[in-house]
């Protein structure tokens, strides 16, 4: 595991790549970052890490680049979010996502792999580990979207209506909200917060993010055959998270089998709050 530190949101963005995904016969523009070991050296597995809303794949840059000396990494944005397409005209649900990772694995020639979700990116993990089970190796779950557990007031009030002509002074107030306020630390790192916020701050971000809040479907994940999913599973769960209560993580544990490590001192953005801890727990969980 290499020790790096984390870049800001312009180096991250100049090293991703796009690709064209499917999402109900729509053609989608995907952003992801793809690396790891040269082709000369085979990496021990393909780990991919997928965020939730309202971040982007930003949302993981104290842990995924940490991996790149054994494995391959891949961070999507998933579609509607980050630099990935932002325009009218098609589904940002965890279906549609879903769809969206299928394709963008193929693209990349990816088969097995292991899945690392946070919010509502690891609930369209949790379906794509249901209806592909052969293909997920391990799963981690970071407080994400199972069950019944979503939306939370905050999400489903973005989408009303009236954010996409909130005015910019309290727009950019509801950001901070979600991303200053949202993090454990009394000083949340600035990169981290300008990072996070600079997709939604772009020309027609507002009615983006209005878009994804709208797509949040409870029924996506409560129609899930948990049963199915047939992988080693590791809940690494920040523990004083309000929005994904931890008992969610443990019930996932109990059905699908397998570990809740509690982490302390992280609230809903648990990469950034305990990006060391998260990094240490995820290498000794492929270690195993």
């Amino acid at each position: 595991m290499l020790d790096v530190e984390p870049m800001d949101h312009e180096q991250w963005t100049a090293e991703q790549e796009t690709t064209s995904v499917i999402v109900d016969d729509h053609s989608v523009r995907m952003a992801y970052r793809d690396a790891g070991p040269t082709e000369r050296d085979e990496p021990r597995d393909t780990l991919v890490f997928v965020h939730g809303v309202p971040t982007w794949g930003y949302l993981w840059r104290r842990v995924a680049p940490a991996f790149e000396d054994e494995f391959r990494v891949v961070v999507p944005d998933m579609v509607g979010y980050g630099n990935s397409s932002m325009r009218e005209g098609f589904d940002r649900s965890i279906r549609a996502q879903e769809q969206a990772l299928d394709g963008l694995l193929a693209d990349l020639g990816v088969d097995s792999f292991t899945f690392v979700g946070h919010d509502i990116g690891g609930g369209a993990a949790l379906r794509f580990a249901a209806h592909q089970p052969e293909r997920v190796r391990r799963f981690v779950a970071s407080n994400l979207v199972c069950y019944d557990s979503w939306p939370v007031e905050f999400i489903v009030n973005l989408g009303l209506p009236r954010t996409e002509g909130m005015d910019r002074e309290e727009f950019v107030g509801q950001l901070d909200f979600a991303f200053a306020e949202g993090a454990a630390a009394d000083d949340p790192d600035e990169a981290f917060v300008a990072g996070m916020q600079a997709p939604w701050l772009r020309e027609g971000g507002q009615r983006a993010i209005a878009r994804a809040a709208v797509a949040t479907n409870t029924n996506h994940t409560t129609e899930i055959d948990y049963d199915a999913i047939d992988t080693d599973l590791l809940c690494l769960w920040a523990e004083d998270d309000v929005m994904q209560p931890i008992e969610y993580g443990e019930r996932l544990a109990e059905d699908v089998g397998g570990e809740v490590v509690r982490l302390s001192g992280a609230y809903h953005w648990v990469p950034e709050d305990v990006g060391g801890e998260y990094r240490e727990e995820l290498a000794d969980f492929l270690d195993g």
